[in-house]
């Protein structure tokens, strides 16, 4: 990075990485020695076509998918080592996730959903509904605390689902295709939110999609393709 032709950016050390990860789903590779780092407080596009392993990466990096071969560092420590009790538990204290279709509980409200992290975290259940109620003002959607998910707009279930990735303040946030559900004006209003909430709180975004205007709201660009990070570029901002 350059601070002479960007200001605004700053250097930053690496706070996670996966080094020459393989996967298979069976007899078919996801993944062959894909490396790439993760800087901290940066926003990274995962970009590639379909089937092309991005999505695969996003997984082993955060826990949900463990290596065949390879390493995955977070601070430095391996954590594809650890059992799957504390990459759970890595998974709901440390990460946030974002899914393309939001996937929230269709028999909880809004509220009661973005609450879960900090319920499944152990906090009480006032006090998560009150943290939880915070985040509508700031993505412009109260007034649907009470909704349940299909009550709701492509768009505010999706902003709903960001509330609810972000509400326990993760040090990372996963999001796979956070835009691929919905139109190009409501996709760019959830990318500007993202994007906005993530700066404020510093927080580290892996963001998976094969569409260049979501990428382009990024610090930096990967591509994959053929399950290995082929190329890396900067995007201009």
């Amino acid at each position: 990075m350059s601070l002479v032709t960007n200001p605004t950016k700053v250097e930053r050390g690496v706070l996670m990485e996966a080094r020459e990860v393989e996967f298979d789903f069976g007899q078919t590779p996801a993944l062959r020695k894909a490396s790439v780092t993760v800087n901290e407080g940066e926003i990274l596009a995962v970009m590639g076509p379909s089937g092309s392993g991005k999505s695969t990466l996003l997984h082993c990096l955060a826990g949900i998918l463990v290596p065949k071969h390879g390493e995955i560092r977070l601070s430095g420590e391996r954590i594809d080592t650890y059992p799957e009790s504390e990459r759970s538990a890595l998974r709901r204290d440390t990460f946030g996730f974002v899914f393309q279709f939001g996937q929230l509980v269709p028999e909880l409200s809004a509220e009661e959903n973005v609450a879960l992290p900090l319920l499944l975290g152990g906090l009480r259940r006032n006090e998560s509904l009150v943290r939880a109620r915070e985040w509508f003002g700031r993505l412009g959607i109260e007034g649907l605390e009470g909704r349940r998910s299909g009550e709701l707009s492509g768009g505010q279930a999706q902003r709903v689902a960001l509330a609810r990735g972000l509400v326990a303040h993760p040090k990372v946030l996963f999001a796979d295709e956070p835009t691929g559900s919905l139109d190009s004006l409501t996709g760019e209003l959830v990318m500007e939110l993202l994007v906005t909430v993530a700066r404020e709180d510093g927080t580290t975004v892996v963001l998976v999609t094969h569409e260049a205007r979501v990428a382009a709201y990024a610090d930096r660009e990967v591509i994959v393709r053929d399950g290995q990070v082929s190329s890396l570029t900067e995007t201009a901002s």
